[in-house]
């Protein structure tokens, strides 16, 4: 792939779910990096759709809640309709600084790769003990399920090349599609990088349900091993 030209080749995707509180000031801050801020707002009952709207976003609507996963889809399908050849992803709740998209980008412009993943510093300084924890051991069962060193499995905040999307089935529709996404990436034959990101943990409700969206990850690890056992996501 050629030198990103930002204004023509990059859409920034934002999921979003009741973000009214934040959403404003994310696509004000990151509308003049990208010729375009999609936010794909997941059936809110709040005003994140008319103010995203308001900010310079394009948006597109779920009638209904149906999770990170698809919302992730919708947008992903946008792109390939639209030729966006970069799409960047954030979430939408103001935990990702807008500062470090120019190091996510300058990784995935040194080429070689079809994802970067933004990589946390891992330490209970800046990072809550569950979150800590739940960290290091997700992102080392998506590293053995990938075949790849992915050091911040459960980073939002990504980068990817737009010929990734094909690969991508989206059996999983919730948070446990940032762990499929990534597997199926790699099992496709795309190498995925990190590099450095801040995370803001400020006044932003997790939409995670620690009980739920657990049993789904491991609901996830469990039929994509056996997929790879029968040989049905081996790399190209």
């Amino acid at each position: 792939m050629g030198r990103l030209n930002v204004k023509d080749d990059l859409l920034i995707l934002i999921p979003a779910y009741n973000e009214a509180a934040f959403i404003t000031g994310v696509v004000a801050a990151v509308r003049p990096l990208a010729a375009r801020v999609l936010v794909v707002d997941d059936g809110s009952g709040d005003r994140t759709a008319e103010l995203a709207a308001a900010a310079g976003a394009e948006v597109v609507r779920h009638p209904v809640n149906r999770g990170k996963g698809r919302a992730l889809q919708t947008g992903f399908r946008y792109a390939l309709d639209k030729g966006y050849r970069v799409v960047l992803v954030m979430d939408g709740d103001g935990q990702h600084h807008p500062e470090d998209i120019p190091g996510l980008l300058e990784r995935f412009q040194r080429g070689g790769v079809g994802v970067v993943v933004g990589c946390r510093p891992r330490n209970l300084a800046n990072m809550p003990l569950d979150r800590f924890l739940t960290n290091w051991f997700t992102s080392a069962l998506v590293s053995l399920l990938a075949g790849q060193c992915i050091r911040d499995s459960q980073c939002g905040f990504r980068v990817f090349d737009s010929r990734v999307f094909p690969a991508l089935s989206f059996s999983t529709g919730r948070f446990d599609t940032e762990s499929e996404v990534l597997v199926e990436a790699s099992r496709a034959g795309f190498r995925i990088a990190s590099a450095p990101v801040r995370t803001i943990y400020g006044q932003e409700k997790s939409k995670i349900n620690p009980l739920v969206d657990t049993l789904r990850f491991f609901r996830f690890c469990l039929r994509m091993l056996g997929r790879i056992c029968l040989g049905r996501a081996c790399p190209r």
